[in-house]
């Protein structure tokens, strides 16, 4: 089991972890150390225990924290996939029929005849404009 050592409030520690733990165990004793930094700043020199207590309840405050805003989110997503199945599982809404209003042959064999003679009129035109 290896040992690792620790520094927490400028107090070096000899802390054992399982193999491979090394890691979360410097990290967690430097979140600690950062604790009883702000304490250290505070109040100045206090007893040992105390500081290791104090810096300990502060971490467990920030803990307990995110520990409601984690609940607070999965609730939350909770509800948003409960809403995107309901989403999912719901039926197919009908088609919505529209109807497009048909042009009656007679208007737009009318306004074939129009651009017919339009065109007409300015083949006419540009004929005279040319000739001049």
């Amino acid at each position: 089991m290896p040992e690792v050592q620790i520094e927490i409030g400028g107090r070096t520690f000899d802390v054992a972890c399982q193999e491979g733990e090394e890691h979360y165990l410097q990290s967690a004793a430097k979140m600690l150390d950062e604790e009883a930094s702000v304490l250290a700043a505070q109040i100045g020199r206090i007893p040992e225990a105390r500081m290791l207590l104090m810096a300990g309840l502060m971490l467990a405050d920030k803990t307990a924290g995110l520990q409601d805003k984690l609940k607070a989110m999965e609730d939350r997503m909770a509800e948003k996939e409960a809403e995107l199945d309901q989403l999912r599982n719901a039926p197919t809404p009908e088609p919505k029929t529209i109807e497009v209003p048909v042009v009656p042959t007679d208007v737009t064999d009318s306004l074939a005849e129009i651009a017919a003679r339009a065109e007409s009129l300015a083949e006419e035109v540009d004929g005279k404009s040319q000739g001049d």
